[in-house]
C-alpha cells in the first residue's frame, strides 16, 4: 500500500515537473519581424510584461510564474534582441541579465553640436533612449563638460569620426565618455609632442584640422593647406578661411563667400578675428589632424582653388600671385554658374 502511494506521489511529481518544464522551455516568443524590444528607464517588471504582450512578443501566459521562478524582480533598461521561438525561460533570463543589443553610432562629419544633438533620439539617426533636448543641454553645460577637458565651444573636438558601440539607454554623459576614450587613445604621446613642437594644444590642432577638412578632400593638398594656416598663425596673420565664415553664418551650402558675408560678427569669422577659432567647425578626420601635425615647412601664405576645377589648390607666397590665381578661379566659377543658369532656362523654355 505504501509502495503504491509512493509511486502515485512520484508520478504526480513527475507530471507536475513535466508540466512546469513545458511552460518553462516551450517556444513562447514571436518575433518574425526581427524587431527590437525596448525597456525604458523607470519601467518595472509589470510594465515590461505589458509591453511584451502589447508588442505581440508573447501572449502573457505564465510570464509571472517564470519571472517568479527566476527571481526577475527588477527591470533593466535597454534594447533587446528577442529570438523568434525562444522559451520564456530564455526570455526572462535575457531580460534579467541586462545583456542588451548594442547600438552602432557612426560618426562621419558633424558640423555643430546643435546639428549633432538633433540626430539623437528614438527613431532618429542615432537611435538611443536620451533625446535631442537632453543631449544639447549636456553639450552646452560647461559644468558637465569640465571632466572631459572641454567646454561648449570645444566639445565637438572629442567627437572623433569613428564607429561606436553604445548601450541604447546610455545617458549623454555616457555617450561623451565613449567619445573621450577614443579621443584620448588617438592622442598618443607622439602626437602630443608634435603639437607641443607647434606650440599648440590638441584642441587648437583639431580646430585647425577642421578648417583643413572643410577646405579640401585631396590628401596631397591637406598638408600644404595646413602649412599655410600654421604660417599665418606663426606670423600673426588672420587665417581668413572661407569655411569659418560659412560656419559663423550656419550656411554650409554657401558656394561663394562675398564681402557682405565677411561682415558676419562671430568669433568663428577668421576674416574679422585673428587667431584660431574657439572650437572646431566640423569633426575632422584623423588624416586632417595628422596633416596639421605633420605639415611640411613652407613659405606659403596663400592658396586658392585651382581654376581647372580638378579639386586641387594653387599655393603662393605673396599676395600678387594669389590675386592672379584667385581672379582666374572666380572668372571660371562665374562662367560655370552662368552656363548652368542658361542651361536651366533653356530646359524651362
Amino acid at each position: 500500500m505504501k509502495k503504491k502511494i509512493f509511486l502515485s506521489i512520484l508520478g504526480l511529481l513527475f507530471v507536475a515537473g513535466g508540466y512546469f518544464g513545458y511552460k518553462l522551455f516551450k517556444p513562447a516568443v514571436s518575433n518574425k519581424k526581427d524587431s527590437y524590444f525596448y525597456i525604458y528607464s523607470g519601467d518595472d517588471v509589470v510594465t515590461v510584461k505589458e509591453h511584451l504582450v502589447s508588442g505581440g512578443f508573447i501572449n502573457g501566459n505564465d510570464f509571472n510564474l517564470v519571472s517568479k521562478l527566476l527571481k526577475y524582480k527588477s527591470a533593466r533598461p535597454g534594447r533587446y534582441k528577442l529570438t523568434d521561438g525562444v522559451s520564456l525561460y530564455k526570455l526572462v533570463k535575457l531580460l534579467r541579465s541586462g545583456n542588451q543589443a548594442l547600438v552602432k553610432l557612426v560618426i562621419n562629419k558633424e558640423r555643430t553640436k546643435e546639428l549633432f544633438a538633433g540626430k539623437i533620439g528614438k527613431g532618429k539617426k542615432f537611435d538611443v533612449e536620451c533625446d535631442s533636448l537632453q543631449m544639447i543641454h549636456f553639450l552646452s553645460n560647461n559644468d558637465s563638460l569640465k571632466r572631459f577637458g572641454v567646454d561648449s565651444n570645444t566639445v565637438m573636438s572629442i567627437v572623433m569620426p569613428y564607429t561606436y558601440e553604445l548601450k541604447w539607454n546610455s545617458t549623454p554623459g555616457k555617450i561623451l565618455q565613449q567619445f573621450n576614450i577614443a579621443y584620448e587613445k588617438f592622442w598618443t604621446a607622439e602626437r602630443k609632442i608634435k603639437a607641443d613642437t607647434l606650440h599648440l594644444t590638441p584642441l587648437q590642432i583639431i580646430s585647425l584640422a577642421s578648417i583643413v577638412e572643410e577646405e579640401t578632400n585631396k590628401k596631397a593638398d591637406k598638408y600644404n593647406i595646413a602649412s599655410t594656416y600654421l604660417n599665418r598663425v606663426r606670423t600673426g596673420m588672420k587665417l581668413q578661411a572661407d569655411p569659418t565664415v560659412k560656419f559663423a553664418m550656419k550656411n554650409f551650402a554657401l558656394k561663394r563667400v562675398l564681402g557682405v558675408h565677411l561682415k558676419t560678427d562671430s568669433p568663428y569669422n577668421t576674416y574679422m578675428y585673428p587667431g584660431i577659432p574657439p572650437g572646431p567647425i566640423c569633426t575632422p578626420t584623423p588624416e586632417s589632424i595628422d596633416a596639421v601635425l605633420d605639415a611640411p615647412k613652407t613659405d606659403y601664405l596663400f592658396f586658392v582653388a585651382s581654376h581647372k576645377f580638378d579639386g586641387s589648390s594653387v599655393f603662393t607666397t605673396n599676395l600678387t600671385d594669389h590675386v592672379k590665381y584667385a581672379r582666374l578661379y572666380q572668372q571660371e566659377l562665374t562662367r560655370r554658374m552662368d552656363s548652368s543658369s542658361k542651361a536651366k532656362q533653356q530646359l524651362k523654355n
